[in-house]
């Protein structure tokens, strides 16, 4: 069977958490191969960098707007904006393509007996609420048996669990599974379902989960040589320019260095 030359050329492909970390590399990722932007976060100064730099590498379109899947009303609004975009009367494509469900994260690294309500909710309603929201309000808008991909970001976590991650391990566990209850529920539409699991990548991950410390944040990686963003934004490139009859159902990624969530060769 002959594959297309350019398999995301002028698709629109939505990337939530697009201000950062995997979510602005893999903007930048699928606007080298030429598809039409939706990008989503809270900051938008970061968010107005990152469709900027889609553009130099080659995206024909780069749309930014607002966005908190931690909060439905915010899902919402950002949905009405996007499907106004793409239902537009000169774009080219008018379904989505490909929905990166990136935003996420974690909080804190303390036992159960010493967790903080807000942490485990910021957690639990990004990681695992944000998601169910954000793919509920762009399942109308996107293509059937074209190919279109719904993609999670997960992480090793959601597969072992570790001291102190109680509460991200379940986050991403959750992830995982609704990833799963997905696919079995997408079945025969043509939208295939995957999750990109990453090990240890340096990002401002572990930045954010330190609270802004910066030097905790770092010993994190010391004496490894962790993923980066870019790995898993060709990745995501990757999975969603699979020929339509094919699935990534789920892909871990792991640096070299790193054999567990715990084993790890430090140099």
């Amino acid at each position: 069977m002959k594959r297309p030359a350019a398999p995301l050329k002028n698709k629109w492909v939505l990337i939530t958490g697009a201000s950062s970390g995997f979510g602005a590399a893999a903007a930048t990722a699928f606007g080298a191969a030429g598809a039409r932007l939706l990008l989503g976060a809270r900051r938008l100064d970061r968010l107005e960098q990152a469709a900027a730099q889609a553009r130099a590498a080659g995206a024909p379109a780069a749309h930014f707007h607002s966005l908190d899947v931690a909060q439905t009303a915010s899902v919402t609004d950002f949905m009405r904006w996007a499907a106004n975009i793409i239902q537009g009367p000169r774009t080219p494509a008018g379904r989505l393509h490909v929905l990166i469900n990136n935003a996420g994260g974690a909080q804190g690294l303390d036992p159960v007996a010493g967790g903080k309500d807000q942490d485990w909710e910021i957690m639990l309603q990004t990681n695992v609420l944000g998601l169910l929201r954000m793919t509920r309000a762009a399942l109308p808008w996107m293509a059937h048996e074209a190919g279109a991909s719904i993609i999670n970001i997960g992480s090793v976590a959601g597969h072992t669990a570790y001291e102190g991650g109680a509460a991200y391990c379940a986050a991403k566990a959750g992830e995982l599974q609704i990833t799963r209850s997905l696919r079995l529920e997408l079945l025969g539409t043509g939208i295939r379902v995957s999750t990109v699991d990453p090990g240890l990548a340096e990002t401002e991950f572990s930045v954010v989960r330190f609270k802004g410390d910066t030097a905790r944040a770092k010993q994190v990686y010391a004496g490894l040589n962790p993923l980066r963003a870019a790995d898993i934004a060709e990745t995501l490139v990757w999975v969603a320019s699979r020929p339509a009859h094919v699935n990534i159902d789920e892909l871990i990624i792991k640096p070299v260095d790193q054999a567990s969530v715990t084993k790890l060769n430090r140099r």
